[in-house]
């Protein structure tokens, strides 16, 4: 691939130019730009240096600069972005899936965990502005994640959709995918399995009861799915009693 060279303003007012070495190349989602320069981030360019700026600014930042905007509002809208980009390739890459198959694979490919490897591999934590007392991140923080939502949805105000697609194909996401096939959680195999069924079902979840006490309360959880039966079981939260209840409906069915 032949380098051109793009000048691009850096937002100082007057005129001020900032050169950068621009590759391009054919991706998933069109051309992908590759850019070396300060508004570049995960392979585009910003023409609007301050949405970038926004989407780097974690709210953390506020408590030294209280005038400053936080990546809040972007990460909303990036969040938006991302499920549509996610669904968009995964309803053209597995076009016999079934919904809860496609959903258990965009699960694994927008987790944070996932957001977080990205925005490690692109040094994405030495670039965020945070409070200035704020020590080292942890690899996996929740920061991470929300700070590369913002960015894309900054790119897609900067530039539309076409901007956050080659943000998006930048971050590897996709290569997640298949990890959907190897989900061990039974309420995620019990969906599978009652969407596979002739006609397909929808398992039903309902709180039972509530025992115990403050500090240690038992929940009984029931799971129901037409025409296959029902299971329920107990758990220290609810999530894990319609866990346990999925499991013991999925053994009914072996």
């Amino acid at each position: 691939m032949a380098p051109f060279d793009m000048s691009i303003g850096n937002g100082e007012g007057d005129g001020a130019r900032s050169r950068c070495q621009v590759w391009s190349e054919s991706g998933l989602f069109g051309i992908i730009v590759s850019m070396e320069c300060e508004n570049e981030i995960f392979g585009y360019v910003f023409s609007n240096a301050a949405l970038l700026e926004e989407a780097l600014t974690t709210p953390s930042y506020r408590m030294t600069y209280p005038q400053a905007e936080d990546n809040q509002r972007l990460e909303l809208l990036g969040d938006a972005v991302l499920q549509l980009l996610a669904t968009e390739w995964l309803f053209a890459a597995y076009p016999k899936d079934k919904e809860g198959t496609l959903t258990a694979r965009r699960q694994h490919m927008v987790s944070s965990a996932a957001l977080c490897t990205a925005a490690a591999a692109h040094g994405l934590g030495g670039r965020l502005r945070r409070n200035r007392g704020a020590g080292p991140l942890d690899a996996h923080a929740k920061t991470l994640a929300d700070a590369v939502e913002a960015i894309l949805g900054a790119a897609y105000l900067d530039g539309g959709k076409p901007a956050a697609e080659a943000v998006f194909a930048a971050l590897g996401l996709t290569e997640n995918a298949a990890q959907g096939e190897l989900d061990g959680n039974p309420k995620t195999a019990l969906q599978h399995y009652a969407q596979a069924l002739k006609p397909p079902r929808i398992p039903v979840y309902e709180r039972v009861r509530t025992a115990g006490t403050c500090d240690k309360p038992v929940f009984t959880a029931r799971v129901t799915v037409e025409g296959v039966g029902s299971a329920q079981a107990q758990g220290g939260s609810l999530r894990q009693a319609e866990t346990a209840a999925a499991d013991a409906l999925l053994k009914k069915t072996k």
